[in-house]
């Protein structure tokens, strides 16, 4: 039988009770599977790391190891909540690492979209390699793989194959959600306890906020961007959106406008506003966002975030735009 293929009785999941289940039957599975060793598994805080990480405490508790590492490119309080959720509430096996100096670092002056990609997702691996190199008695990785990412890629998606790992380091893998969608995941992590702004986290690309400060990554810029997207899903949560609208987000481009500050001209950045409702992210539409709220998003951004005189809002569908911005 190919573990890799989810089978055709399988039941959807998308009930408690059929999470419960699920649950069980995957404590079980990962207990034999690992036995007494340990499981080494990167927390970004997304979805499926997340959702993994809270089912493999529950197996097999400090046997976990989990490593996030923040490249401050995360949104707002994130990787708060992965302290917060993981260490302080499920007592997990965690090491936190604040690699952001030595992000911004590299990325500094680098203003070609690929280019910061491959920076951002490299270094990703280096520290990864660097943590997991620490510890002694890791025989397993655990990784969020789910189903679409086997049925896309023919295999682990990359975002998730942290495993770009040295071919020396061989581990065997753990995949508790391979066979699962999406929203199966989700059913699941709040089943698990996990919080709702984790469980129904955005689609969050790889490089983070990398993609969305356009062009050469400022430090003044990028907390331009973290304050006023995190304004941004304030609001929209306020106002009942969160759960309507697919994906939203600002993006602040490395350029200035002209603006008025206190009664001087001054030269601010405009903050983009990005919204689009899709079903499979191949295209997407823009949402009539009521004007109340963008007016209230474009007050608080205006008078609570620095540097910026100009709020935008992205009128553009997929194709022939795309969703991100770089």
């Amino acid at each position: 039988m190919n573990n890799n293929v989810r089978p055709a009785d399988m039941k959807r999941i998308n009930t408690p009770e059929l999470a419960e289940a699920f649950i069980k039957e995957q404590v079980k599975e990962v207990r034999e599977q690992v036995g007494d060793k340990k499981v080494l598994l990167a927390l970004s805080g997304g979805v499926d790391s997340s959702v993994v990480a809270a089912l493999l405490i529950k197996a097999i508790g400090k046997q976990l190891v989990c490593v996030h590492v923040n490249h401050g490119l995360m949104r707002k309080g994130e990787s708060e909540q992965v302290i917060e959720v993981f260490r302080n509430q499920l007592d997990a096996n965690l090491i936190y690492v604040d690699a952001t100096d030595r992000f911004l670092g590299l990325l500094a002056g680098v203003d070609e979209p690929e280019r910061k990609r491959k920076i951002i997702g490299g270094e990703f691996i280096k520290v990864f390699d660097e943590e997991a190199r620490k510890l002694e008695g890791i025989d397993f990785l655990a990784q969020g793989t789910i189903y679409p990412d086997i049925l896309e890629s023919d295999g682990v998606k990359a975002h998730h194959n942290v495993g770009g790992l040295p071919e020396d380091m061989q581990f065997e893998l753990v995949e508790p959600v391979r066979l699962l969608f999406k929203d199966e995941v989700r059913v699941v992590g709040k089943t698990l306890g996990l919080p709702e702004s984790m469980v129904e986290r955005q689609p969050f690309p790889g490089p983070g906020l990398g993609v969305r400060c356009l062009g050469a990554i400022t430090r003044d810029r990028l907390e331009t961007l973290r304050e006023s997207d995190a304004i941004l899903r304030e609001e929209f949560a306020a106002a009942g959106l969160a759960d309507k609208v697919w994906q939203f987000f600002t993006v602040v481009p490395d350029m200035r406008a002209t603006g008025v500050r206190d009664g001087k001209r001054a030269y601010d950045w405009p903050v983009i506003i990005r919204a689009v409702n899709t079903v499979d992210a191949m295209t997407a539409t823009v949402p009539e966002i009521d004007w109340s709220v963008l007016k209230k998003v474009t007050e608080r951004i205006l008078h609570e975030v620095s540097g910026v005189c100009r709020v935008l809002y992205d009128l553009s569908p997929k194709p022939t735009a795309t969703i991100e911005w770089e």
